[in-house]
């Protein structure tokens, strides 16, 4: 298939995707989309990384998680500006197909979306790094968390402000270097502590 045949489903499936609002549904995908809404849920996690790591192995899982966000705002940032591709709310054929933005459109260029190669690279990583506690799977975590990053990439498509592929492109993006960020910051947590913690050390154990 042509990159113009891709560009065309593209469209049509944000747009179809799009089609589905009302004003309620409106304020729901703001909020979702309102990335300092989640600040306490960061705030959280950040202190489940200390009582389940110690305090030692969970500043490094937080400091990875930092550095994570930190590379996916700057490289994603960086595409958008070397690929110059226009959001659909800056489409004239997208508005005139009736695609719905309910908030300013913000910058001009949107492939890739920076929120989802952020939530999804979020999910994965801080998962990655709490699996460094053995007692647990935390596949509920994980479950959870990947549901997040989904509404938060469902919602930028609802705002009109990137095409389905931006999301799911993100969504990769996230996933594939969220985990990579992730091994390396348990490399330095195995450094910290190379035996795994085990269930007779307690939940708040401490190096």
């Amino acid at each position: 298939m042509s990159l113009d045949g891709l560009i065309e489903i593209d469209q049509a499936l944000t747009l179809f995707i799009n089609q589905f609002h009302t004003a309620a549904s409106d304020r729901f995908w703001l909020f979702v989309s309102e990335s300092s809404v989640w600040y306490p849920a960061y705030a959280l996690i950040a202190g489940i990384f200390i009582w389940r790591l110690g305090w030692k192995r969970g500043l490094v899982a937080i400091l990875t998680c930092v550095v994570m966000v930190v590379f996916m705002d700057q490289t994603s940032n960086l595409i958008k500006h070397t690929i110059a591709r226009l959001r659909p709310c800056y489409t004239t054929s997208m508005i005139e197909g009736g695609l719905h933005y309910p908030e300013l459109r913000g910058g001009f260029f949107g492939f890739f979306s920076g929120h989802s190669c952020n939530s999804f690279g979020f999910a994965i990583c801080s998962w990655a790094l709490l699996r460094a506690d053995t007692r647990l799977k935390w596949r509920g975590y994980l479950c959870g968390a990947l549901t997040w990053a989904a509404l938060v990439g469902l919602s930028r498509i609802m705002m009109g402000k990137h095409y389905a592929g931006d999301v799911l492109v993100g969504a990769a993006y996230g996933l594939f270097f969220g985990y990579l960020i992730a091994l390396l910051g348990r490399v330095v947590i195995n450094k910290i502590s190379p035996k795994p913690l085990s269930s007779a050390e307690g939940l708040t154990a401490q190096e």
